[in-house]
């Protein structure tokens, strides 16, 4: 929001300076982004009169103007300006006036000259010479009526400052220099200058048609015919000025008005020409199919969720956003019909976002404009056009006024105490009325509560908290008493056996993966293919289409990141993701972090692809496999031993996927990405993956204190034969359920023997066609204790029977 300082003090004049008034607008809540003067200093620039331009004798492209600036001498100033001409008025710099800085920074300074033979004594200005804009063709030319020898400053007001507010969403009822002065009256307690318009003579009967179809578009419908108008008059200074400090350019005369009228009371309005429309209009909600060529020439689809304004051939309108090319106004105009309307804020809420524009009009109607001011200021546009454009034989038809369907605000109440209690102050009920009659917000009191209406222009109180935040900004935010807070701090220390969340990153990193960080949102695909998931949680307003779901897994986006990097010729890739997951569970309640019905576990997930280790003196690189993803996530898990066993996984190779399971809980997977996958991704080599959730990985044993043997430990190698199907996870599990596992503290496997095919299966070996053998070196340990020969003895002999009881091994012959 951007105007002049001027303009404001018209409706509101406190007594503060501009600095002042800027910080009060912003401990009220209208945040001034910036004030920044209208034009940069410069001194001694007066209006003065051509009253004669000749020739210049010795050069084509000069005149000799003789200039009146009210000191009774003419001055004879030589100009190059196209435009210079005997009886219009210009700024003229005389000698001695300072003219803004040039590009070296230092002002320009007039001095008494000659330019070709022929004296000067002075200068007249362009607007780009002064700084007022860049239009350099020509001089700045004046109104007729501007004073003969007045400072060009007080001529074009250009000692103002226009300010830029930023407003929050909820302030659309400041989006006018109207409605800031209202609420700079509430702060300052300055007397507010409220504008009436007396209706204009109504001199024809003819009204346009109106049919509201869809008065949940449109609440109430105004408009006028005003016939026999001049579309070419020029639009006054006094207006382009004002115009250009809100930053808008002037386009003609009745667009200038709407447009003034908008920034002035913050009433969109719209102006058709009439001998365009075709019959009546119709006010309603777009059918599919239809189409319509807008004032900035682009044609857009609309559908039924779009409101417009149409007649009986087509589509004139987009309801709140912006007018049609058919019915626009030109110069051959004649005859208009002055909208103006109250459309719902929901209606009209992001129409113009689908068709990658905004206006103006709807970044009001967004927010909520004044339901009440239609006819009113459709009288103050009408006398705006008479007075600009009217023409003898100019006349004016009744406004036509229906309201189908009109805002009805809804009372709150505000609870003295509890904006007391919110607040963090102490304050009166007789505070909080004051406040109210200041912001003219009619209001009734009660035993400790105040029951207010909001008015129609007010669609930002709907609750309490609403008025609590009026309270609180109208005694002034820098008025609010330091308070320290009274409630107990509670440090959350972590558990000593939790790592810190830094820990599996520096872990990775030192195993030589760097860090990725993606999306949370993905595409539907990958949940379906990757992760089996047909009911993912999906996303409202999603940024892109193929963006769209939540992701439960993280292995989608380390793919992407992998595809990335092999699309642009890395061989070698290693990353990891730390991020969090989501996927519907009934069960999870809202609380502190979590979202009912929704599990947001986080995870740590890695991808390896290429070659298992750098090029080096070894000789041939050898490609990363599922084993070496497999010590990473044993790195990760470590002090803590996780148990691999065999499992499937909609993303990875049916027969290369291990399930992690750790104290006995099943933390997550690690496997070759699926065959299917791997084409689909387009990928020359399948990478390996792994997932874990990520409390398994932060979580850690802390260390126990154990005295140290005083024995040396004893070893003991066994060679076993059993089943071709027996696994080395089977023969641990059975080891650690012997009655004499106390003793022994690890058991290794180092040795698998298998007979060749047709050899003699009693050579020495004793094995059977299905039948392996292994070899396990048993370290046994008595702590305290010494071992005897007869101890271990038992001990092996009880690990034995085990293996014979549980697997059916027997000792190899």
């Amino acid at each position: 929001m951007q105007f002049p300082e001027s303009w404001l003090r018209e409706f509101c004049n406190p007594a503060l300076s501009t600095d002042e008034l800027a910080n009060v607008l912003t401990m009220g809540g209208f945040e001034v982004e910036e004030a920044r003067p209208v034009a940069p200093p410069f001194a001694g620039v007066v209006v003065g009169e051509i009253k004669s331009a000749e020739q210049h004798p010795n050069a084509d492209r000069l005149r000799v103007c003789q200039v009146d600036v009210g000191q009774g001498a003419l001055l004879n100033i030589v100009c190059g300006a196209a435009n210079a001409r005997a009886g219009i008025k210009v700024p003229c710099a005389t000698v001695g006036a300072e003219l803004p800085p040039g590009e070296d920074g230092k002002p320009f300074k007039i001095k008494l000259g000659k330019l070709r033979g022929v004296e000067s004594q002075g200068m007249l200005c362009s607007a780009r010479e002064l700084h007022l804009s860049e239009d350099h063709e020509g001089l700045l030319e004046l109104p007729a009526d501007t004073p003969l020898g007045q400072d060009i400053r007080t001529a074009l007001n250009l000692d103002d400052t226009v300010f830029t507010l930023k407003l929050t969403p909820n302030l659309g009822h400041a989006l006018s220099v109207y409605g800031v002065a209202r609420e700079l009256s509430a702060l300052t307690g300055a007397p507010l200058l409220t504008p009436t318009f007396a209706p204009v003579a109504v001199q024809t009967n003819h009204v346009v048609p109106v049919k509201i179809s869809a008065p949940d578009l449109c609440g109430r419908f105004s408009g006028r015919v005003i016939r026999h108008v001049n579309t070419q008059a020029k639009t006054p200074a006094w207006m382009v000025d004002r115009l250009a400090r809100c930053g808008q350019r002037s386009v003609s005369p009745l667009v200038d008005i709407s447009n003034y009228v908008m920034f002035e009371l913050g009433r969109p309005s719209h102006i058709f020409d009439l001998d365009k429309i075709h019959g009546g209009l119709d006010v309603r909600w777009a059918r599919p199919g239809e189409q319509l060529k807008l004032l900035n020439g682009n044609t857009v689809a609309l559908d039924e969720a779009v409101g417009i304004i149409a007649d009986e051939r087509e589509v004139e309108s987009l309801a709140g956003i912006m007018g049609g090319d058919a019915t626009a106004v030109s110069d051959d105009t004649r005859n208009v019909y002055v909208e103006a309307a109250f459309w719902w804020p929901e209606a009209v809420a992001g129409r113009s976002r689908r068709f990658n524009f905004a206006t103006d009009a709807g970044h009001r109607f967004e927010r909520g404009v004044d339901p009440d001011g239609t006819a009113a200021h459709i009288e103050h546009i009408s006398r705006l056009i008479i007075d600009i454009c009217g023409t003898p034989e100019t006349v004016c038809g009744p406004v036509d006024d229906q309201q189908p369907n009109m805002p009805q605000p809804q009372p709150v109440t505000l609870r003295v105490a509890r904006a007391a209690k919110v607040i963090g102050m102490p304050l009166t009920q007789a505070q909080c009325a004051d406040v109210f009659s200041r912001l003219q917000l009619p209001f009734v009191e009660g035993e400790g509560v105040l029951t207010i209406t909001p008015p129609a222009y007010r669609f930002d109180i709907t609750i309490e908290e609403d008025l609590i935040e009026e309270v609180a900004r109208l005694i002034g935010y820098q008025n609010l008493p330091e308070t320290a807070p009274l409630a107990p701090i509670e440090p959350r220390v972590r558990s000593e056996a939790l790592r810190g969340r830094f820990e599996p990153r520096h872990t990775l990193a030192a195993l030589g993966y760097l860090e990725t960080i993606n999306f949370s949102f993905v595409e539907e695909a990958w949940e379906r293919d990757l992760a089996g998931n047909t009911d993912p949680v999906r996303l409202l307003n999603p940024i892109a289409s193929q963006m769209s779901v939540m992701r439960s897994t993280l292995l989608g986006s380390l793919l992407q990141v992998v595809k990335r990097n092999v699309d642009r010729r890395a061989d070698r890739i290693r990353v990891f993701e730390i991020g969090r997951v989501f996927r519907r569970d009934h069960t999870v309640q809202t609380g502190e972090g979590a979202v009912r019905g929704v599990a947001q576990p986080m995870r740590v997930a890695g991808a390896i692809y290429g070659p298992a280790r750098q090029q080096g003196w070894s000789g041939k690189q050898t490609p990363a496999d599922f084993f070496d993803a497999k010590g990473d996530v044993e790195a990760l898990l470590s002090p803590r031993k996780a148990v691999f066993e065999a499992d499937s996984h909609p993303a990875l190779h049916p027969g290369r996927t291990a399930r992690v399971i750790v104290d006995g809980r099943p933390v997550g997977y690690v496997g070759e990405l699926h065959p299917r996958w791997r084409q689909q991704w387009d990928l020359p080599h399948a990478p390996v993956l792994f997932e874990l959730a990520l409390d398994a990985v932060l979580s850690h044993p802390l260390p126990t204190a154990v005295p140290l043997p005083r024995q040396q430990p004893v070893e003991r190698d066994v060679a076993v034969v059993v089943k071709e199907s027996v696994t080395h996870d089977q023969l641990m599990g059975s080891l650690r359920d012997a009655p004499a596992a106390d003793l022994v503290r690890s058991a290794t496997l180092f040795d698998i023997y298998r007979p060749k095919p047709g050899a003699d299966a009693a050579g020495g070996a004793n094995l059977g066609i299905d039948e392996k053998s292994l070899a396990v070196r048993l370290v046994l340990d008595g702590g305290q204790e010494t071992l005897t020969d007869e101890r271990i003895e038992a001990a092996v002999q009880s690990v034995l029977a085990q293996w014979q009881a549980d697997v059916g091994a027997r000792l190899r012959g």
